[in-house]
């Protein structure tokens, strides 16, 4: 009798090790993988990679599609790819062998998805890309865009910088360029069109352009170095306002007053950028609309019911400059 009474402890006792271990497991996965919604199975299941949470912008992007999954009463199976194109690769076979009705993701470069995208192709999966355009041997692997007009954001920069110096003459005017991540196609599209505004006026230079990959950090070490190497700098076109801040910083540090001794253009509209702006330390910020996620549901819903959606979709996005009176913008919560 002891004997059985001390095999069903034992028995109880390794259920609930491999149940507490079973548990443990699921919410490690849990922490890159986020379900949203108690919809039922037979409800629209959403797969989404998003690039990773590395500035304010991308946190308030991440949290738009999560708000609008719950109020559109989509399952949104969430992925943080950590900014490796090989992590989003893998989230993406694994939201196909899930089965999901759609899957939509932000490419943190341009290309290199074709595989992956026939792969969802042949599963009968529809594809959204979002934010960041791509380049494949075939559109037709996916079946839309949604997202930032990255060539006009850089159009409007070269805009205001040529309004800007309109009355200096007899000199060149010596721009720095700090890009973003090199290979994405907003970097690439920032760089094309601010390129495009300046083409027919040669005395606007771009003496240095680096890529400080979005980061606040590389943003002001890429600025510490510039102002040692290159004296005489009229203007700085930064492709978002993480880098700005750091850029900031390191002017500071060498007692040089930002938007007054060199003019700085901004991409995102983050709130610390119109804090910035408002302060004069900043000239020109560019909005990046983060707020994707209803239209992106809406999207998502159409694709589900196996209905077609515009190839391109741009959000609306607004332009704000040092002569705007900025007194009734309301808070940009990011």
């Amino acid at each position: 009798m002891k004997n059985n009474n001390h095999i069903r402890r034992t028995t109880l006792l390794c259920f609930i090790l491999v149940l507490l271990s079973f548990t443990l497991l699921t919410q490690c996965k849990r922490e890159k993988e986020v379900l949203v919604a108690d919809t039922p199975r037979n409800g629209i299941i959403l797969g989404f990679s998003q690039i990773g949470a590395e500035s304010s912008w991308r946190k308030r992007n991440t949290q738009s599609i999560v708000e609008a999954a719950e109020e559109s009463h989509i399952q949104l199976l969430f992925d943080n790819a950590e900014q490796k194109q090989e992590n989003q690769i893998k989230a993406m076979r694994s939201f196909i062998a899930y089965q999901v009705d759609v899957i939509a993701f932000v490419p943190i470069v341009a290309t290199g998805w074709d595989n992956i995208l026939q792969e969802a192709k042949d599963a009968g999966i529809p594809v959204l890309v979002t934010d960041r355009k791509i380049e494949t041997a075939n559109e037709n692997l996916y079946a839309g865009f949604i997202g930032t007009d990255s060539e006009r954001e850089g159009r409007d920069a070269a805009q205001f910088i040529l309004d800007k110096f309109s009355q200096i003459e007899n000199r060149p005017i010596r721009i720095i360029e700090i890009s973003g991540t090199e290979g994405s196609s907003v970097a690439l599209g920032r760089a094309a069109g601010f390129r495009q505004g300046l083409d027919d006026h040669p005395e606007f230079e771009i003496i240095h352009s680096e890529s400080g990959d979005f980061l606040r950090s590389k943003g002001y070490e890429i600025m510490s170095r510039i102002l040692k190497e290159f004296d005489d700098i009229d203007a700085i076109y930064s492709h978002n306002d993480g880098m700005t801040l750091g850029i900031i910083d390191a002017m500071y540090e060498r007692d040089l007053q930002p938007g007054s001794d060199i003019v700085i253009v901004t991409i995102d509209a983050e709130q610390a950028a119109i804090e910035a702006l408002r302060r004069g330390e900043v000239n020109c910020v560019i909005e990046c609309n983060p707020n994707t996620g209803p239209a992106i549901m809406e999207l998502t819903k159409k694709l589900a019911r196996g209905e077609s959606i515009p190839r391109f979709q741009h959000v609306d996005e607004e332009v704000f400059y040092e002569t705007d009176d900025l007194s009734s913008l309301e808070p940009r919560g990011y």
